[in-house]
């Protein structure tokens, strides 16, 4: 069983150290692997940190467990208020869950709490851009996001190409 809440800059460490992990595991033979040999732990952890002490919308998953010295991060999600994009008023920017968490409701969990802060901003709608080949791009869809958009981004300099999943209205994603 897993706790979601707000992160604290504490946190900074343990969601690094899930999003290099997570990279590494989800994006080998998509990204170049320079790209996933390279990534620095350290500098996650500094963005994490300044983002965290921002205000901007980062929650993380915990086991909920009775020891109060067991704080291991094994989820995160990031999201903030985009009023002026066309494809919807909030996006949820990052969210991943390491591998030996997955299927057990901390990714779900995690995007209704983002859905839950953004729509306290005010967002009447939410989306989120994954790469288009993710194997865990099928999770939104699951979840009841609307494929809407295609584009594409420039990851470790190569373009990928990347869907918009879009829940509009935001409640759907809350429900």
């Amino acid at each position: 069983m897993t706790m979601v809440r707000p992160a604290r800059v504490t946190d900074a460490a343990g969601i690094a150290a899930v999003h290099v992990a997570a990279w590494r595991s989800a994006y080998p033979g998509l990204l170049p692997d320079h790209t996933l040999t390279h990534l620095n732990q350290g500098q996650q952890e500094l963005y994490y940190s300044r983002l965290i002490r921002s205000g901007r919308i980062v929650h993380v998953a915990v086991p909920d467990v009775d020891d109060p010295t067991r704080h291991a991060v094994i989820g995160f999600v990031t999201a903030s208020r985009h009023p002026h994009t066309v494809i919807a008023d909030g996006e949820v920017e990052t969210l991943y869950v390491l591998d030996d968490f997955r299927e057990q409701g901390a990714g779900r969990a995690l995007m209704r709490a983002a859905a839950a802060d953004l729509a306290a901003e005010g967002c009447a709608s939410v989306f989120v851009w994954v790469l288009s080949q993710n194997p865990s791009r099928w999770f939104y869809e699951r979840m009841g996001g609307v494929r809407t958009v295609e584009g594409s981004v420039r990851v470790g300099g190569e373009m990928q190409p990347q869907t918009a999943f879009v829940w509009n209205p935001i409640g759907r994603l809350l429900g």
